[in-house]
């Protein structure tokens, strides 16, 4: 029996049972409501038993049935500033792909870095790693896997079939896990990372803002570091005596040329994703010590009503406007391009916060934090170590953003109820659920790889643990370090706005 058919059946009989013979609290059966359609969400997200996105829709029709939400704020919750900044992200990435800027990148970092051995396998990830921070991680891979297998017939060709074959592995490899790695630096590079925006602010309405850019100063050297250690740690698990034999960069700048000269529609987007990331980057004051750089919306009639999300319509929208000096009568971006927005994340991204806002209004995110309160006797350290761990290795087999979304209001309460701030834990949930690398179902950049039949699984399972168990301690550092000198945690204190009922 698939796990498909198990979860069909068996999550709904979990969930009536609670249903029909739990009291979590006397007084409140909402609480026991809420766990029953928890329990249920989480079982079929779990084992797909019906389409992820179509789960997320469960509390359309549970909320107001077992009445704990009105189906008017139910529905509210499934569009929000953050789902428009997914959606603006998406669409410049749709316009770059449709008129190739992105392989340009790619070529013109590979040709950057150099074509020897070991800095062709940092090229592909560098290549790969940039690119992920503003398209999706599946189309990076999906652009970057034909380029790679071009040159493993070449490198091939030129090296014993052993040595030769774990090379390309291990290219191959690294291509899925920069992809993955990539992801983390940026708020709209994966979509656990635009889950727990919204999701700290359901949770505790009184949170500072996680704007593009306090997230891009935390996490993009967390990334940056992560890249080069995955790639020192693929050089010498399948390229450790490979002489750094330069491939010809005839190859390379031969794709470049095919390409032509930098026309119109590229220069454009490159200006408009310059423009998007600077409005991003400086949208709010950025504050280094005693100096602070005001934010552009202090000259708006009102800053405090814009966000991301605003910035990235208001610059998507210039895509459907500008024209095509290629195409007669054409802009940019037409809307049949534009259908190929990943509609599934938006639904998944509006059943999680569904969800979260559920675990608030029942009653159920206090009952946790009571009975998690045990845990406030282990040390910080521990904690994290632990909420890192346990999401690396559940999302090999889960989906992550659906992970994401389960977990993250159980930590929001698991923070307070052990005197953490909850970012100490939420922050380092989101980062590990990108961070799975063992096998070839934990993203899809590894099915990509894998399914290029050059991969063995054994190999993915083998650089995988190494990688998996450097980020569960390279996030739990970053968190200490960095979670402090640019989000202001303080493990040791709860934020009065963690408190704010």
């Amino acid at each position: 029996m698939s796990k498909q058919r198990i979860g069909l059946v068996l999550s709904p009989a979990l969930a009536l049972a609670i249903l029909a013979f739990g009291r979590l609290e006397p007084g409140n059966p909402l609480v026991t409501r809420m766990a029953a359609v928890a329990v249920l969400m989480a079982g079929w997200w779990i084992t797909e038993a019906i389409p992820i996105p179509a789960t997320a829709l469960l509390p359309v029709a549970l909320f107001p049935l077992l009445g704990i939400m009105r189906g008017l704020d139910v529905a509210g919750v499934y569009f929000n500033h953050v789902i428009f900044l997914f959606i603006g992200g998406f669409l410049l990435a749709l316009a770059m792909q449709k008129w190739d800027l992105h392989r340009r990148i790619a070529l013109w970092i590979i040709l950057l870095l150099g074509t020897g051995r070991k800095r062709l396998m940092l090229g592909f990830m560098a290549a790969t790693w940039f690119l992920s921070m503003w398209i999706s991680n599946t189309a990076t891979t999906m652009m970057m896997v034909p380029m790679a297998l071009a040159i493993i017939i070449r490198v091939k060709k030129s090296m014993e079939d052993r040595e030769g074959s774990r090379y390309a592995a291990g290219l191959l490899i690294g291509v899925a896990y920069a992809a993955s790695i990539g992801g983390i630096a940026t708020l709209i590079g994966t979509p656990p990372n635009l889950s727990f925006v919204r999701i700290l602010k359901i949770v505790f309405p009184e949170a500072p803002e996680i704007s593009f850019a306090s997230w891009f100063f935390f996490a993009f050297p967390l990334s940056l570091l992560f890249l080069l250690i995955a790639w020192a740690v693929l050089v010498r698990m399948f390229a450790p005596r490979a002489r750094d034999r330069r491939e010809r960069p005839e190859l390379f700048r031969e794709q470049y040329r095919k390409l032509g000269r930098l026309g119109y529609e590229e220069a454009m987007l490159l200006g408009l994703f310059s423009l998007l990331v600077l409005l991003w980057m400086f949208r709010s004051d950025i504050v280094v010590g005693s100096f602070t750089l005001p934010g552009w919306t202090r000259i708006m009639p009102s800053p405090e009503a814009i966000d991301d999300g605003t910035v990235a319509i208001a610059v998507a929208l210039l895509l459907f406007i500008l024209p095509s000096r290629t195409e007669p009568a054409a802009r940019l971006l037409d809307w049949r391009t534009a259908r190929e927005l990943q509609w599934g994340i938006v639904l998944l991204f509006g059943g999680g916060f569904a969800l979260a806002t559920g675990f608030k209004e029942s009653g159920l995110s206090e009952w946790l934090g009571g009975r998690l309160g045990g845990l406030a006797g282990l040390p910080p350290v521990a904690i994290v170590l632990s909420v890192c761990g346990g999401m690396t290795f559940l999302t090999e087999l889960t989906s992550n953003t659906a992970t994401t979304e389960m977990i993250l209001p159980v930590l929001g309460s698991l923070g307070v109820a052990t005197n953490l701030d909850p970012l100490l834990l939420m922050i380092p949930a989101t980062l590990s659920a990108s961070c799975a690398f063992m096998l070839p179902v934990g993203t899809p950049p590894n099915a990509i790889v894998f399914g290029s039949g050059e991969v063995r699984i054994s190999d993915m399972v083998r650089s995988g643990i190494v990688l998996n168990l450097i980020g569960i301690v390279l996030i739990t550092l970053g968190v200490f370090l960095l979670g402090a000198w640019v989000l202001g945690i303080d493990p040791n204190v709860v934020p009065d706005w963690a408190t704010v009922s």
